[in-house]
Order: structure tokens, then C-alpha cells, then sequence
């Protein structure tokens, strides 16, 4: 099989995720998780200049928001670029991320509530609700 260079495949997935949310298909996408805030950085310059193109917007994420809905170590300690088109939809992300510091800070994230939580992160994916249910149910790797 050829080899690919990692940098052209994340701009393609930049590419295909803003067309996706351009298009209002999703309301937010995500890239694929980077390890460092290095690889986040020079793929930017890049992000920028798709979301340009697509008239859609980006938000550079240091600390992603870690639920049920997928694997934690797919997301822990890594780095995300989120791509959406309405500043309502990155309002609610943050909202989201928001609500579940304050439930855990609370000693209320299990259960109903951890659940709400990760539903939520999937319909704000625009993800439909089989498809949140599947994630939830093949997830083994929770925080």
C-alpha cells in the first residue's frame, strides 16, 4: 500500500469537514485528534484558509471535551481544530464542556446525567440518534 504524509491527509479531512459543515450537514466537525499542540499549529495556517473558503469558522481545541461517545484515549491529552458555521453551535460546545466540569465538580457525573452529557456531544456532531446509541454501547474505553 502507498504511504501517505499525515499533513496532506489532515487537510483533506479539514477540506471534507468544512464542505460537510458548509453545506450544514453537521453543525460541528471535528479533525482528526493531534498530539501535540505543534501538529495543531502548522496545520492552522491551512484550517484557516479552508474555513475561508467554505465560509465557515474554526476554533483551535487545547482541551477537548471527553465524554462516553468515544474512546477517552482517542481524545485525551490531545489537540483538536472544531469546525462549525454558527457561533451559537461553538457557544453550545463550550456550554457543553461547561455543564459536565460543573456536574463532575459536583460529584454528579454518572449515570442519567454522564449520559445526557455524551448524547448532547453527538447530536451537537449532528449525528443521528442510532448512531449515538452504537458509540455508546461499543465505548469500553471510558474516562
Amino acid at each position: 500500500m502507498e504511504q501517505r504524509d499525515s499533513f496532506s491527509y489532515q487537510c483533506g479531512v479539514v477540506d471534507a469537514f468544512n464542505e460537510m459543515v458548509a453545506a450544514e450537514v453537521k453543525a460541528l466537525a471535528l479533525s482528526h485528534p493531534m498530539d501535540t499542540r505543534e501538529e495543531m499549529e502548522a496545520l492552522i495556517a491551512y484550517a484557516h484558509e479552508s474555513c475561508r473558503r467554505h465560509g465557515t469558522k474554526l476554533y483551535p481545541e487545547c482541551d477537548p471535551l471527553i465524554t462516553d461517545l468515544f474512546p477517552a484515549s482517542l481524545n485525551r491529552g490531545k489537540y483538536n481544530i472544531l469546525f462549525y458555521k454558527a457561533d451559537h453551535v461553538i457557544e453550545e460546545y463550550i456550554r457543553l464542556k461547561d455543564r459536565k466540569a460543573a456536574t463532575v465538580e459536583a460529584g454528579a457525573y454518572f449515570g442519567g446525567n454522564r449520559s445526557r452529557i455524551a448524547r448532547d456531544y453527538g447530536r451537537l456532531l449532528s449525528y443521528p440518534e442510532e448512531t449515538i446509541r452504537r458509540l455508546l454501547s461499543e465505548n469500553t474505553d471510558r474516562e
